[in-house]
């Protein structure tokens, strides 16, 4: 890592400057493979998993020029939640030390918001970006589904991983998504598409943007506190200042939307990682093991591919909503709770 640094320093001294990340410093959510680092998906039974090679994120950052200062917590495998029982302690909010980041990125939210690196990768199943990006007040992205190559990371669910940027600003994002985003031939879910020039398309001209608000995920669904209800109105009002045409939009439940995630993301994972599962059981914290990594087992195929169908149906539903609107608005998550009220069984409930 610090020869790393001073090849950077030497190649810019020089005059050579392979990119505006070249010399910057990042970190990775442990789950991302890095040549001779350890990577362990913050559980016991990666403890002397030492890779190879980067994974492929990993490489395009080395060859931008970026930095590599060290791998950041996460929750055990990318899933379930805040644990104490596993070998390294969840990370804290640099807001405020008793509170949770959110997850599962939960590493590199910390890691940003408490200035320790201006950039970080962090993975999406089901909120694992977006969630601790709201948490800890960072700009976090989740990018279109084969985008970037997820080669070299820990898989949580194949039918919903991505890997995606967290920083400080959209630009940050910008910046980071344009040197990771390109076809891999050898991830089977990597989209062959041109890849546009993000940073210059952050022109600040809204006018005109076509704007959905998916409000009744938050007032009907899953009601939001006051505040964060208060917050998301006012930037809706932001965005209709600036020139924006925004116009309610409506989408399937919160409620269908979770039931089809979880039975498909829960059978797949009980699929990745079922070996071990069945082996070692008391090796994996308890919160992987309560938050339905075991409960993956409990689903028949028929479950799966119904769910399967299921999903399908609700993409062809969205797809009439991304040809009336260029972006869609809801409330993200928030305000960020406490470590000590995090309850496994919540999820279930």
């Amino acid at each position: 890592m610090r020869s790393q640094a001073a090849t950077a320093e030497a190649q810019l001294a020089a005059g050579t400057c392979l990119g505006p990340l070249h010399g910057v410093p990042f970190a990775l959510k442990d789950i991302y493979d890095t040549r001779g680092v350890l990577t362990t998906g913050h559980s016991r039974t990666k403890l002397g998993n030492v890779p190879a090679e980067d994974a492929v994120a990993t490489a395009r950052l080395h060859a931008a020029g970026a930095v590599l200062t060290g791998k950041l917590a996460t929750h055990e495998f990318a899933h379930g939640g805040p644990s104490f029982d596993l070998p390294w302690p969840p990370a804290r909010n640099p807001w405020n030390l008793e509170h949770f980041t959110g997850g599962s990125s939960s590493g590199p939210a910390a890691a940003v918001a408490a200035g320790f690196v201006p950039a970080t990768l962090g993975s999406d199943t089901g909120g694992s970006i977006r969630t601790p990006s709201a948490f800890c007040g960072l700009a976090g992205l989740k990018p279109t589904y084969g985008l970037v190559s997820r080669r070299g990371v820990m898989p949580n669910a194949f039918t919903f991983d991505h890997c995606g940027p967290m920083a400080w600003t959209a630009e940050d994002c910008a910046i980071l998504l344009q040197a990771i985003a390109a076809h891999d031939p050898h991830d089977p879910a990597s989209a062959q598409v041109p890849v546009p020039d993000y940073r210059a398309a952050l022109t600040g001209d809204l006018r005109g943007l076509r704007v959905g608000y998916v409000r009744h995920l938050h007032e009907e669904d899953l009601v939001v506190s006051g505040e964060l209800a208060s917050a998301t109105e006012d930037a809706v009002a932001v965005l209709r200042s600036l020139g924006a045409h925004v116009e309610d939009a409506r989408l399937a439940s919160a409620q269908a939307y979770h039931d089809v995630k979880t039975l498909i993301s829960l059978s797949e994972l009980f699929s990745i990682y079922q070996h071990d599962l069945v082996a070692r059981p008391e090796a994996f914290g308890e919160d992987f093991l309560g938050r339905g990594s075991l409960a993956g087992c409990l689903f028949s195929a028929a479950d799966y591919m119904h769910a399967q169908r299921v999903r399908r149906a609700m993409l062809q539903t969205a797809a009439s909503l991304y040809e009336r609107f260029d972006v869609l608005v809801t409330a993200g998550g928030g305000p960020a709770p406490r470590l000590d009220a995090h309850r496994t069984i919540a999820f279930w409930e």
